[in-house]
């Protein structure tokens, strides 16, 4: 099904993340979600005949929005986990002028309750961004032992009760399978306060949504792939929508390693790769913000790989 890009997903700094790539005549370009392709879209609109635009995504309804008929642009049905494969396969490894990730879901993921991201309306408890893969959310909250659950929402959903909610789902699930959102969002309710209700249900949803789809990993995998496939010069620019991925970025950014271990020369200089031009990270307008509620938690920071 084709969904026009603009019901499908509002670009997040738009224009600040594009600006950052100082895109150039005959440079090589990767967007690594293209989602709705609002970024991709853009960035072909500023590229000369001479350059080529590389854009991954494994949900096929991102391919189905993939733009047609030109000839700088590929399309790679994929997770951005084998960015490096890929530019090898094209013959870009070590040659990619700037990256860009923008890691946020969709709006068109939350607004599609067949999906089940959203706790906003009742449909499957699924959460794969590629539906291809086997593992759902049902499946993890059904299958999945207390002790791992816990992990998974005091982890990924940074919860406080995450010990709490696994044991309920553990009970509930005794008398009926939890395989739909009305079923989880049931389950979850009483364990949330008050005052933060529905920020803490977004912040389960997350937790299962980051293990379905092995979010931590995979942006691990590709933070690494990029520093390798970049040349020296090249530019990784980095939307996060929340702290565990931003926690990863600004590490790989200032020492080299997603764990943010500071390795030293034999002069005691820090060996990270990049030069960072966000000392702080850049962050939507008030205006932006107001028009895009999802853009609130957005920051994106930009890396210049430095000569070796």
């Amino acid at each position: 099904m084709n969904i026009p890009a603009e019901t499908y997903h509002t670009p997040v700094l738009l224009g600040a993340s594009i600006d950052a790539m100082d895109l150039r005549p005959g440079g090589i370009y990767v967007d690594t979600t293209m989602g709705g392709g609002g970024h991709t879209r853009e960035i072909l609109s500023r590229l000369d005949t001479t350059a080529h635009l590389y854009s991954f995504d494994q949900d096929a309804d991102a391919e189905a929005n993939a733009p047609g008929g030109d000839e700088r642009f590929t399309f790679v049905r994929s997770n951005f986990r084998y960015l490096r494969n890929f530019m090898r396969y094209y013959g870009c490894d070590h040659r990619v002028d700037a990256i860009l990730a923008d890691l946020g879901v969709s709006s068109h993921h939350f607004d599609d309750p067949s999906r089940g991201f959203s706790f906003r309306a009742d449909g499957p408890l699924d959460m794969r961004m590629n539906q291809r893969a086997t593992t759902t959310a049902a499946h993890i909250v059904n299958t999945y032992d207390e002790a791992a659950l816990a992990n998974i929402f005091h982890t990924y959903g940074e919860l406080n009760q995450g010990r709490q909610i696994a044991r309920a789902i553990v009970k509930a699930r005794t008398t009926q399978a939890i395989d739909t959102i009305a079923r989880l969002t049931d389950t979850l309710m009483p364990l949330m306060p008050r005052d933060r209700e529905k920020k803490d249900l977004a912040k389960a949803f997350q937790a299962l949504r980051i293990e379905v789809n092995h979010e931590m990993d995979a942006l691990a995998e590709m933070l690494n792939a990029a520093t390798q496939v970049l040349r020296p010069g090249g530019r990784l620019m980095v939307i996060t929508y929340h702290s565990l991925e931003d926690r990863m970025v600004k590490n790989l950014m200032r020492t080299g390693n997603i764990d943010g271990k500071e390795e030293k020369d034999f002069f005691g200089n820090i060996s990270a790769p990049y030069t960072t031009l966000t000392r702080k990270p850049i962050v939507p307008t008030p205006e932006e913000q107001e028009q895009n509620p999802r853009s609130r938690s957005a920051k994106l920071r930009v890396g210049v790989k430095k000569e070796k």
